[in-house]
Formats: structure tokens, C-alpha cells, sequence
């Protein structure tokens, strides 16, 4: 059984789960390969595809949605294309809220549009804001501001010239509780992880793997239901508490977030059972 693992080279940050799964997915008779998704000469065959680590795709928007439209009509893709495609802009948390999932309060702003940032904070008693590309992955571009000053106004320029942007306001409690990621794989949750806050520039700190609460597996289990989909491989809803104290979704990551596969083995173990049942059906 062969297997092709999208990744990209070089990697802006380490991958912790590439050997892991590698080694994994060997053991189980499974000839599993990185291989960056921006090599075209890589992608003209049928063999099934698996995407990890593609983190410089917010760099190239439209090269991937075109590499995902290509590998999608000659050979399988998991997660797949019409998933993958659907999670690209972070305007499926307004598809998230409408259906009643809680998530973080946010604002989407079009690309090229004009914004009164001091104002829009004010009408919304917004007074700590992150702002974030609206197209994004391991916290580039993400900013906590004063809504009420210079600088903000002149990040929140910038960032509206390269593309659609997020006004979100900042959670106390991801300080305290933190930000949860949850860890879904084939079907169930698997795990949580602490997760540090994170700006541009910063590195990312990740606890131990630690159960997931009541509250917060059952806000996860909303969200992927709004996703009406029973071909999932893999995602991670990513919580903190809100202004109520209640979970509410951050991010609901289906194209290549990370796992947290070092903290918890038995993931790795489902995540390779539900490859080699895929490649085998």
C-alpha cells in the first residue's frame, strides 16, 4: 500500500508528528513518503494522499486551492477536497455561530476595505483585540492590539492590503485555563492539549495530553456536526473560555493542523488504523 504525505520544504517550524507517523505507518505495512505539495512533478499519479504538514499554503492561497482541486479529481484525499476547501478561510466560524455553535466574536474584514478600527472597538466594547489574516496557520500575522491606537490602526492597514482579515477579541482566559486543543482522529476525540497564547513571531508551547471536559467535547461535537460530513480523517477544535465562562470555538482546524501525536500514542495508533482502512478500501 503506498501513501503520499503532503508536507512542504522547507518547514516553516519542526514537525514532531512526521516521524512518528512515518515509523507508524511503515510498521504497518504501509509505504508511506513526504512529499512537498508545492513539487509538481510529484502529483500526476493515482496514489492516495494524506495532508500533514502544508503550512506555507497561506502563502500561496490560490496555488493550493488548485493543487487541491487537482488531486482531488485522480486520486483520494484526506481530508477531502470539498472539506479542505470549505476550512481554508476562518469565515467558517460565521457559518459556526449561525448554527448555533458559541464561538470567539468575530468580525470579518474584506481585503482593500476601509476600517475605523477605534470605532469598531468602541461599538463593540472591544478594548484588547487580536487581528489575524483571515487565511492563516501557526499564528503568522496574529496580533494583540489596543483597538484605540495608532499602531493598531496601521497593522490592521497592512494586513487588509494582503487579504481578508479577523477582529476578535481577546480572551482573558487562555492566560489561565488556556486554549484546549482537541485532538478528533477517525470518528472520536482522542485527546486535549494545553496550548500557551500565540502571536507572530512566537513559538508554540503545548502541555502534556489531558482529557477533554464535558463541556468542552460537547462544543468540539457541535462543531463537526455543522461540518455534516462521516469521511473526517482527522481535526482539532480548538477551545477557551468565553466571556461567560462557557467553551467557545477559537479554531476549527481541518486541513493540517497538528496533532499532538507525541503526547498521546494511542492517536497515533487510531490515525494509522483509519489510513490503512481507507487505503485498503
Amino acid at each position: 500500500m503506498d501513501l503520499k504525505i503532503a508536507t512542504c520544504r522547507p518547514l516553516p517550524e519542526p514537525d514532531v508528528d512526521e516521524d512518528l507517523l512515518l515509523a507508524a505507518l511503515r510498521a504497518a505495512g504501509v509505504n508511506a513518503g513526504m512529499v512537498a505539495w508545492r513539487d509538481a512533478l510529484s502529483w500526476s499519479d493515482a496514489t492516495p494522499t494524506v495532508i500533514r504538514s502544508t503550512w506555507d499554503y497561506i502563502h500561496y492561497p490560490d496555488e493550493f486551492i488548485r493543487w487541491v482541486h487537482q488531486i482531488g479529481s485522480h486520486a483520494p484525499l484526506w481530508n477531502s477536497p470539498q472539506v479542505v476547501l470549505g476550512n481554508l478561510h476562518k469565515r467558517y466560524l460565521l457559518e459556526l455561530a449561525a448554527h448555533g455553535v458559541p464561538v470567539t466574536p468575530t468580525v470579518v474584514l474584506a481585503r482593500g476595505s476601509a476600517i475605523d478600527l477605534p470605532t469598531l472597538g468602541t461599538h463593540r466594547g472591544w478594548h484588547d483585540i487580536v487581528l489575524k489574516p483571515a487565511i492563516g496557520a501557526g499564528s503568522h500575522e496574529t496580533h494583540r492590539v489596543d483597538p484605540q491606537t495608532a499602531e493598531a490602526s496601521r497593522v490592521a492597514e497592512r494586513l487588509i492590503e494582503a487579504g481578508d482579515v479577523l477582529v476578535q477579541p481577546y480572551l482573558p482566559a487562555v492566560e489561565g485555563h488556556g486554549e484546549r486543543a482537541l485532538v478528533w482522529i477517525d470518528g472520536e476525540f482522542t485527546h486535549a492539549v494545553r496550548k500557551s497564547p500565540r502571536f507572530a513571531g512566537g513559538s508554540e508551547s503545548v502541555s502534556a495530553a489531558l482529557p477533554i471536559a464535558a463541556e468542552e467535547r460537547a462544543v468540539g461535537a457541535a462543531a463537526l456536526r455543522v461540518i455534516q460530513t462521516d469521511d473526517l480523517l482527522y481535526a482539532r477544535v480548538d477551545v477557551a473560555p468565553g466571556a461567560d465562562g462557557g467553551p467557545v470555538v477559537m479554531e476549527l482546524e481541518l486541513v493540517e493542523p497538528s496533532l499532538f501525536l507525541l503526547q498521546h500514542p494511542p492517536a497515533l495508533e487510531r490515525l494509522v488504523a483509519g489510513i490503512v482502512r481507507r487505503l485498503r478500501a
